[in-house]
């Protein structure tokens, strides 16, 4: 048995060496226009293999999804929507708790005991364990029971006229939950269910399910694709005209900053908000968010973290990660690990926001 071990017009301020994070809505030479940022590429951009491009959409996962792609010959279009549709279900049969027959509804569900994995199970499970390593479990997998308590999960919302646990039903689903307690047997490719733990992929599942729509869609001949799930969003190659795709990051509601767009070119964006899903009491806002350290929703006054990433599951994972580390060590660690993060904090001057040096480093020149 192996138990893990712990381990654009906006003047915009990088993390923690630079000087205060200037509040929202500021404008540079009294301009508020539009921010443009263009990450990094490693590869020169090739031509599409033709001058079309096809829009697909539909329902997944509980949200919506949506693909536009360039096609290559002798495909046809409902053959793309048949294959996303495909993957986009073998996800949901993996991953989705809701689903009672999931291969992870099946280990929630299972009494204590050693059980197999399948091979796509026990990938994403380990990258996602890798994933609590890096972050010392900001994003953890194994917090299914504190999800279910706070009423985000399969079982649905609590009660209205009590809507926040106890202590001792904290304490509980904390017992049986945390990435190092989970043990795999490698030999077997299997993992423990102790009694009660309960799996969850929240933080990843949307970005893992946009990389893998994106791996299909290349495999059949697309390699210049834009795919977005539930908002995760990650481009491949160019549009015909030679332009990238074009992205609009979505803005925290409410807020005074300039609309900010990025190209995509072989890149994902991912972005974690405390009022996508979230309950309010006594007029506290309970985001489903939840820091595994303490088993209650996160709590610091991060309103939005947006990442970038080469990978829709890293860049997933990260936002969570960093929305659960909050607005001083989440900074901190992203600038260390060289991540491209772009945070919004509420304070009591406004919302403000902080960037990462390599965040900052994809603004257009002018508005940099």
């Amino acid at each position: 048995m192996e138990r893990r071990a712990g381990s654009p017009a906006l003047t915009v301020k990088t993390s923690s060496s630079a000087p205060p994070p200037l509040q929202l809505g500021a404008a540079v030479n009294g301009r508020q226009d539009t921010r443009v940022l263009i990450p990094p590429s490693a590869r020169a951009p090739e031509r599409p293999p033709s001058d079309l491009i096809w829009s697909l959409s539909g329902e997944s996962m509980g949200t919506t999804w949506s693909v536009r792609l360039v096609p290559p010959m002798g495909v046809a279009q409902d053959e793309f929507q048949a294959a996303i549709e495909d993957e986009l279900a073998r996800i949901i049969a993996l991953f989705s708790p809701w689903t009672p027959d999931s291969e992870i509804s099946r280990f929630n569900n299972a009494p204590a005991g050693t059980w197999k994995l399948s091979d796509d199970f026990w990938a994403l499970l380990n990258a996602s364990l890798d994933l609590a390593d890096d972050v010392n479990g900001a994003v953890d997998p194994t917090l299914g029971a504190l999800v279910d308590l706070w009423g985000f999960g399969p079982p649905g919302p609590r009660d209205p006229l009590n809507p926040l646990p106890a202590t001792e039903e904290i304490e509980a689903a904390l017992a049986v939950s945390g990435w190092q307690k989970l043990r795999l047997n490698r030999d077997a490719q299997a993992a423990v269910q102790a009694g009660g733990m309960k799996l969850d992929f929240s933080g990843i599942a949307k970005g893992h399910a946009v990389d893998r729509v994106s791996a299909r869609l290349t495999e059949m001949g697309a390699t210049s694709h834009l795919v977005e799930i539930g908002g995760e969003l990650l481009g491949r190659g160019v549009k015909p005209d030679a332009q990238p795709w074009w992205v609009e990051i979505e803005a925290v509601p409410d807020s005074p900053a300039p609309r900010t767009v990025a190209a995509l070119f072989d890149v994902a964006v991912a972005t974690s908000g405390d009022w996508r899903r979230a309950f309010v009491h006594e007029e506290r806002l309970y985001p489903h968010t939840i820091d595994g350290s303490t088993g209650r929703p996160v709590d610091n006054g991060l309103a939005q973290v947006t990442v970038f990433d080469a990978s829709a599951m890293r860049a997933d994972a990260f936002a969570t990660a960093l929305t659960v580390l909050g607005p001083y060590d989440g900074p901190e660690f992203a600038e260390a690990m060289q991540i491209a993060a772009h945070f919004v904090e509420r304070t009591p001057r406004g919302l403000v926001e902080r960037t990462t040096p390599a965040f900052a480093a994809m603004m257009d020149e002018e508005e940099a």
